[in-house]
């Protein structure tokens, strides 16, 4: 099980950046195709919120590939 909590964090940190290469993609050919102000701040809304989830993939996969995850408390007394 660790070794694909290991695998799965190599794909969140792949993830993250993708996703965030094609969100912006999609976003210059949604304003490209619409070019008016309510399709600029909309877009503009969606990438500035979406970056920081990306990042915390990223974030998450790291510590995922580090082994932070390896070792999960059994109950909450444990935390």
């Amino acid at each position: 099980m660790n070794q694909l909590k290991k695998w799965l964090g190599i794909v969140w940190m792949l993830l993250g950046p993708v996703a965030i290469y094609y969100l912006i993609k999609t976003a210059a050919a949604e304003i490209a195709k619409t070019p008016g102000i309510n399709t600029i701040i909309q877009w503009a809304v969606f990438v500035i919120i979406f970056i920081p989830i990306a990042i915390g993939l990223v974030i998450f996969g790291y510590y995922a590939l580090k082994g932070e995850y390896d070792h999960l408390p059994e109950n909450s007394n444990e935390i």
